[in-house]
Order: structure tokens, then C-alpha cells, then sequence
């Protein structure tokens, strides 16, 4: 049944698929679509706009439409759906039963003076400053052991390859956890970077972002994560420009 109500449209000419407005949606009503904000359906939105303030494009207006009501029940269900695919928040990690050798723990011991000092001369060069494996953010579990009372590094896929002294100036002494806000699913980052903040004694964060809109929303997620979590760290949000450079430190 159709009535006039109010309810989210989404803009797609303005709509950057940050995904920011996602989390924002209690209902689950919106989700990242072939790289753009959609509304799953229309009974899933209550036309309250939470999530007008998550957008940096103003994508997100509400307006007067004849539409299907809203259907409380069928969004608790919808809301149910989407978590049982997805770990509960703050659970024992289970191992990844795949077996790969991405998924596998490792701690890497800083190479020595004398070590460094006896590399063949065609290979010498910087030492790479990372300390763990796995890197991407979705591959690496809250409860591994190298999170604990770490400096992470919250850094967008692109930065390493932009800016050239990634190592020595960012990565040495930190945990690295990779990602991309705009391909990857934003309320699975949150969710994961809660379990981290809850699961360990983090002493700061620093997020490393490109200058484009995309990347802008790997800050707010770190941020509604520690929300989340009920803790407060220390966080610094670098940006990188496309040719390098560092734009500007907050």
C-alpha cells in the first residue's frame, strides 16, 4: 500500500559511493550498489534522515512521495538478515577455514645492522618497515596478537603507491591495516575496527587518505568505530594529494 510520506532520495549524479551514509541507517535501508548509494526499499526507510549529516556531496534530501509505508517489522527482519551475514560485533575471532596463506598470522623481527649490512649490493636499499602480516583490513583478525598496545595506521590502498616515502615515513614503528572505503563494505569496517578498539589497548591511530572524496570516509569510520567500542585514542588524519604530496595533517 502506497501513502505520502516522507522518505531518503539519493541523488546519484552527486553520490560518490563513500558509503558514509550507510552505518547512519538503523533500518539498513541503504546500501552501496554498483559504487552508488541505493535504497534497498522503500518499507525499509523510516524518512527520519539520520544519515542526511554523513554525506560530504548533500546527495541526500528527504522529500514528500507517494511510496510504501514504512514497515517497522519488515526492517527489524531486513536489519537481522544483513547481521547474520556478517561476524557479530565483539566476538572471539574464528579462525578462516580457507587455509590461505594470506589469512596466516606473522610477526616480523626488524632486520639487524649486520644483517642490512651484508644484503648483495643489488638488493640493498631502505629496509621495509613492516613488522606483520596480513595488511588488509578485512583479513586481519581483532584478537591478532600484534594489535595489542600497537600504533596502527589506518591507510587507503593508493597512499603507499602516491607517496613514495610510505615506509620511512609513515609504516616504521606501526601496525598497517589497508583498505578502501569506497569498493569495500563500510559497515564491515566499522564493525571490525570496533572489535579492535574493544578487544585491545590501542595507544593511537593514524589514518593515511588520498585527497579524493572517496577516501574521506576511512576517517569517520575509524571515529564512529571508537564510539562504538566507548573508547577514546589519540587520531591524526594525513592527506596525500594524487602526485604525492602531503596536503595537510589533522
Amino acid at each position: 500500500m502506497k501513502i505520502k510520506r516522507k522518505i531518503i532520495k539519493i541523488d546519484e549524479k552527486k553520490c560518490n559511493g563513500c558509503g558514509l551514509c550507510v552505518p547512519s541507517c538503523a533500518e539498513g535501508a541503504i546500501q552501496i550498489i554498483d559504487g552508488k548509494a541505493r535504497l534497498v526499499a522503500e518499507k525499509y526507510c523510516d524518512g527520519l534522515g539520520a544519515c542526511l549529516g554523513e554525506c560530504p556531496e548533500d546527495a541526500l534530501t528527504v522529500i514528500e512521495s507517494e511510496v510504501e509505508a514504512f514497515d517497522a517489522e519488515a526492517a527489524e527482519t531486513h536489519l537481522k538478515s544483513q547481521k547474520s551475514q556478517k561476524s557479530v560485533l565483539f566476538p572471539s575471532a574464528p579462525a578462516m577455514p580457507c587455509g590461505c596463506p594470506s589469512t596466516l598470522i606473522q610477526t616480523f623481527a626488524s632486520p639487524t645492522v649486520c644483517q642490512q649490512a651484508n644484503e648483495p649490493v643489488s638488493q640493498a636499499g631502505p629496509a621495509s618497515a613492516l613488522c606483520h602480516w596480513p595488511v588488509q583490513i578485512r583479513l586481519i583478525p581483532p584478537t591478532a596478537p600484534f594489535l595489542n598496545h600497537a600504533d596502527l595506521l589506518v591507510a587507503a590502498d593508493c597512499t603507499p603507491v602516491a607517496y613514495a616515502r610510505f615506509h620511512q615515513d609513515f609504516l616504521k614503528g606501526k601496525v598497517v591495516l589497508m583498505g578502501c572505503p569506497k569498493f569495500d563494505d563500510v559497515q564491515a569496517y566499522v564493525d571490525k575496527f570496533a572489535e579492535i578498539f574493544h578487544n585491545n589497548d590501542i595507544k593511537s591511530v593514524t589514518v593515511l587518505v588520498m585527497e579524493v572524496p572517496c577516501c574521506q570516509g576511512l576517517p569517520v569510520i575509524v571515529r564512529k568505530a571508537m564510539s562504538l567500542a566507548g573508547k577514546e585514542v589519540p587520531l591524526a588524519v594525513t592527506v596525500i594529494t594524487t602526485r604525492g604530496d602531503i596536503r595537510n595533517v589533522m
